[in-house]
C-alpha cells in the first residue's frame, strides 16, 4: 500500500483482468498431449501418494461426485493423526473409506 500525498489516506495496487484472463490456463497442452502412457505410469509409480496403493480397475466405476455435506463428526484422535500425517486431502480419503465401506455394506445387501 502506499500513502497518496498530501493525505491520510491509504491505497491499494489493484490489477484488473477479465474474466477470461483469470481463468487462463497455465497448463502446458501440448506436453500433456505428448505424454505417452507409459510415462503417465512411470511418474505415477515414482509419487509417494501412490506408493501402496492398489486398482482393481476390473471394478472401478466413474461417477460425477455429488455435493458434499457439511458434518461435525467426533473420531478417536489417532484415526484423525493417521489420516493428517499424509497431508493434504486427509479429509477426501477419510470420504473415500467411509464410501468405500458404505458400498460393500450395500453389496452384501
Amino acid at each position: 500500500m502506499r500513502k497518496n500525498a498530501g493525505t491520510n489516506s491509504s491505497t491499494e495496487r489493484v490489477t484488473r483482468v477479465t474474466a477470461d484472463q483469470a481463468i487462463e490456463s497455465r497448463t502446458d497442452w501440448a506436453r500433456v498431449h505428448a505424454t505417452t502412457p507409459e510415462e503417465i505410469e512411470r511418474q505415477a509409480a515414482q509419487d509417494e501418494a501412490e506408493d501402496g496403493m492398489v486398482v482393481d480397475w476390473d471394478s472401478v466405476t466413474v461417477s460425477r461426485p455429488q455435493p458434499k455435506a457439511v458434518l461435525h463428526m467426533r473420531v478417536d484422535q489417532d484415526v484423525l493423526d493417521f489420516f493428517k500425517q499424509e497431508g493434504r486431502g486427509y479429509q477426501t480419503k477419510i470420504n473415500a473409506v467411509l464410501r468405500a465401506y458404505k458400498e460393500a455394506q450395500s453389496r452384501r445387501g
